[in-house]
């Protein structure tokens, strides 16, 4: 079996699916606490990177996706399957497991 480089240009989301970069979590908290690894929480803000086609109606034809490369969207916390690709961080999830666009 060949090996698969990986990189957010070759990631290309099926159907309704969309790939998140996701933000660097908090390091300490408001009060100045450093907080170690193991007590941050999973963030669930991210930039958009990549956007499938949209999903299929009934009838075939597709809907548009509501979000576009580029958008900051606030996400479920347990939604989506977490990819690491070098340093960086991603999710990818299903269009209606996002819960806003963040302006």
């Amino acid at each position: 079996m060949a090996a698969v480089s990986l990189s957010v240009s070759t990631v290309k989301p099926l159907g309704d699916r969309v790939f998140v970069k996701v933000s660097a979590s908090e390091e300490k908290t408001a009060g100045g606490i450093l907080l170690p690894d193991t007590a941050k929480e999973k963030p669930q803000v991210g930039e958009i990177v990549a956007v499938g086609p949209g999903k299929r109606n009934d009838d075939g034809s597709r809907q548009e996706p509501e979000v576009k490369i580029g958008d900051k969207v606030l996400y479920s916390k347990y939604a989506g399957t977490d990819i690491k690709l070098g340093t960086e961080e991603y999710v990818l999830l299903s269009e209606k497991d996002i819960l806003a666009i963040v302006a």
